[in-house]
């Protein structure tokens, strides 16, 4: 590669359940990478499929693990004890890397400082609801603006996403593998921050892309975010606000009750307040949120003209809040070995 004088093995992994509709795009991608072949294991992560996904791997020249367990971590570990990389790359069944995906991760590598690599995540389907999830006031996935190196996550996606992170094997050496025990979303996340607590440096670089196959389904949609309320939920359950994950579950948990609590309060005391002082504040606390969507939303139609957008966009953020608040809310009083 040039202006590199060591080229490190590479080793990516992708965990798998029942992919077998979208894991051959992803393997013909990386068959295509512009990286030095000899360099490269790429590790498919089998946690019992019940379809042929088994049957369209054994197509490529990669190795086919098979996991018992459940979860994306238990795949990711048991692809970490397999490989041989120097750097430890991840993606999903579901997505397709650019041509120069690992290329630009290594790239960063080259300061010894960094042991966490992050790149963006984009849609590629065109449906409504893959659109609004990459367009959204919170985007579903990590889409970076600029390249940026960081001690710590912050909060709002500045994190990397598991489907296009990398680090090093030494990493995994010092603060251990992921969290098995973490089934829902941000399982991923709590391993990038216990390894920038550890002193690495982490950067997200916005050339290190992969398209990923989002939910085209609002029901499917909103069950995704219902889980990972689930997967912030443990998090705070077990660590409080310790750390930036549960910190941010702790405060999105606070909201989302203190609105119902208000809400709440504002229809008892209809009952004996004068009512245009109960219809502001209605008015205040259900419509003007709304109306801030709107705006936002209506800012962006002013330079991509698609202005139904701002009128449903809204709505799906309301659905959207709401789905993964109750999923915190529902593993808060859920007892199993999880939490």
């Amino acid at each position: 590669m040039e202006g590199y004088e060591h080229q490190p093995l590479v080793s990516i992994i992708v965990p798998v359940r029942n992919g077998e509709s979208t894991i051959e795009p992803l393997l013909e991608s990386l068959q295509r990478l512009d990286y030095d072949k000899n360099k490269l294991e790429v590790i498919v992560v089998d946690g019992n499929s019940t379809d042929r996904t088994r049957d369209v791997v054994k197509k490529y020249p990669v190795k086919l693990i098979i996991e018992e367990k459940d979860g994306l971590n238990a795949a990711r570990n048991a692809g970490i004890n397999n490989s041989n990389g120097e750097i430890i790359a991840f993606t999903d069944c579901d997505c397709i890397a650019s041509r120069d995906w690992i290329r630009k991760i290594v790239e960063n590598f080259k300061d010894q400082r960094v042991s966490c690599v992050g790149g963006s995540a984009k849609g590629c389907d065109g449906d409504f609801v893959s659109q609004y999830a990459d367009n959204s006031i919170i985007p579903l996935m990590p889409f970076f603006k600029k390249r940026e190196e960081l001690n710590m996550i912050k909060l709002f996606l500045h994190h990397p996403a598991g489907c296009n992170m990398a680090f090093r094997r030494k990493a995994f050496k010092e603060v251990g593998c992921f969290d098995e025990s973490i089934q829902y979303g941000f399982d991923d996340v709590e391993f990038v921050e216990r390894v920038c607590k550890a002193g690495y440096k982490m950067v997200l670089d916005p050339n290190a892309l992969v398209w990923h196959k989002h939910r085209s389904i609002l029901k499917e949609f909103l069950k995704q975010n219902f889980n990972y309320g689930r997967g912030c939920g443990v998090l705070f359950k077990r660590r409080g606000a310790k750390n930036v994950v549960s910190t941010w579950s702790f405060l999105s948990l606070v909201s989302f009750v203190s609105w119902l609590l208000i809400i709440g309060s504002m229809t008892f005391l209809s009952i004996t307040t004068d009512l245009i002082i109960f219809s502001l504040l209605l008015f205040g606390f259900t419509v003007m949120p709304f109306l801030a969507l709107m705006a936002f939303y209506l800012h962006k139609a002013l330079e991509n003209k698609r202005y139904e957008r701002v009128f449903i966009y809204p709505f799906i953020d309301v659905l959207r809040g709401f789905s993964f608040f109750f999923g915190q809310i529902y593993q808060l009083f859920k007892t199993n070995k999880e939490t």
